[in-house]
């Protein structure tokens, strides 16, 4: 799998027709990020367990002042000034976040990079794997939890559902698409990007 995802990074990518697959419906008309867009990096990390290839995510912490506070998502965060590339950001933030070391991460490519308009966050994703499963140390000011996901449960239909989803400030957003991971909600731009990046594992049919 993981020489398969790797050539299939170094082709055309199904971009945003695929992002769009999972987008809540005031989404489905991809917008734009503006010049002032605050750039972010996140890093898909593949890992072996039990037989299988999984990905992580993360819980975040409870912040009142932060419109994600709260959501599952990948590791990852904005890019600082003294982040020599992109890439070298979302390694970074992997290392802080979930305390994998960088030199560990074997990259295979990139996603296509997604605008946030309610954070004015522009993130670019990255793919990369472990060759052995990680000691995962989650930080204690950002992450409540790590998830632990089979690749393969990405491409189950009875995994995609929608509901009803608060969007903050007594705004509920209605029929939103989103993968239920053993009973967790996730939606929004990393649902997104889990889209497209299950078109690149499995192509166009679900099993």
């Amino acid at each position: 799998m993981i020489d398969n995802i790797r050539q299939k990074l170094a082709q055309t990518l199904p971009g945003r027709i695929a992002q769009l697959d999972m987008a809540p419906a005031l989404r489905k008309h991809y917008k734009v990020a503006p010049d002032d867009a605050t750039i972010a990096c996140v890093l898909v990390l593949l890992f072996p367990k039990n037989g299988d290839w999984h990905f992580s995510l993360i819980q975040r912490m409870a912040h009142e002042k932060d419109r994600h506070s709260g959501q599952i998502s990948f590791p990852g965060g904005r890019l600082e000034d003294d982040d020599e590339s992109l890439l070298a950001g979302a390694l970074r933030e992997a290392e802080e976040e979930v305390g994998v070391p960088r030199e560990d991460i074997n990259v295979l490519g990139r996603l296509t990079e997604l605008y946030i308009p309610v954070s004015n966050f522009l993130v670019h994703p990255f793919v990369g794997f472990l060759e052995t499963p990680p000691e995962f140390v989650p930080q204690p000011s950002e992450v409540d939890a790590i998830l632990e996901v089979s690749v393969a449960e990405l491409n189950k239909m009875e995994n995609k559902k929608t509901r009803d989803i608060s969007g903050g400030k007594n705004i509920v957003l209605k029929n939103v698409p989103y993968f239920d991971f053993g009973g967790k909600v996730v939606w929004g731009a990393t649902a997104m990007m889990l889209s497209e990046f299950e078109r690149v594992v499995f192509g166009e049919k679900n099993i």
